[in-house]
């Protein structure tokens, strides 16, 4: 039986370097209505094999209506312009009509994966009633971000690009960076702190959230962060991709 979408239903769908995931998502409550389902990222993950892949997490469901699609890079104007984990041919992809070629026409909204994850943490996870400047920062093999401003997204920041003592802040402060230099959390969040200074120096955010899976830690070291700015562990976890991929569909907090 096909699923159609109604008011307070989006589909979204996460596209990461090791899984597709996807589901359908409450816009009411931003919870998933039934279980996400995954399949594995193909290799090597080309356009068309990613976009076949998407294709498939949304046939699962028998959805019928817009899609809402995240991608591990940059966007602008509807095309790709950078790879991370993922084919290098994506770039300059229109990436809509990439996924829509496999989607049977339907609607498909794109955007990047830690832009989604912010607005989904912004909504309905830990930056709840929190209006102003919200910055999600995500820390894993490198350091992705979103800016939301009272709700709305300015897409495609690329926190983890900027120079900061000489060194990009990835380079500098990823989890990955502690895992290979079997870091203390103490010495870590020292590099974490430099990185959170610097980006609160240059949009003054009112709050940010850190996540990634080292936010399932946070008591262990974001206590012992010293910049300015409350600083919050994400709530949704693994479900956030899905979710703020919904919201776009649905063109709740991209425009």
């Amino acid at each position: 039986m096909t699923t159609e979408p109604s008011q307070n239903l989006a589909f979204g769908v996460d596209v990461g370097g090791t899984g597709v995931k996807g589901g359908i998502v409450d816009l009411s409550t931003g919870a998933l209505v039934g279980e996400r389902f995954k399949l594995l990222t193909p290799s090597p993950a080309t356009p068309d094999a990613v976009a076949a892949t998407v294709a498939g997490v949304v046939d699962h469901f028998e959805w019928d209506g817009p899609v809402g699609v995240t991608y591990p890079g940059v966007i602008t104007d509807g095309v790709v312009r950078t790879a991370a984990n993922v084919d290098e041919a994506w770039i300059g992809t229109d990436v809509a009509a990439a996924f829509g070629a496999h989607l049977g026409g339907r609607k498909v909204t794109a955007l990047n994966d830690a832009d989604a994850a912010g607005l989904a943490e912004q909504r309905f996870g830990a930056g709840h009633e929190h209006g102003g400047v919200v910055v999600l920062l995500t820390f894993g093999t490198g350091i992705g971000s979103a800016v939301i401003h009272n709700g709305l997204l300015l897409p495609n920041t690329e926190f983890g690009h900027l120079e900061v003592d000489g060194k990009e802040a990835e380079h500098r402060a990823a989890a990955s960076v502690r895992e290979r230099k079997e870091w203390s959390w103490k010495r870590w969040t020292k590099e974490v702190t430099k990185v959170l200074v610097a980006v609160e120096n240059a949009v003054w955010p009112d709050l940010i959230i850190v996540g990634g899976g080292v936010s399932r830690k946070a008591d262990k070291w974001v206590p012992l962060l010293e910049n300015r700015t409350p600083v919050v562990a994400a709530v949704l976890e693994n479900t956030a991709g899905i979710v703020g991929a919904a919201m776009a569909a649905a063109g709740k907090g991209t425009s």
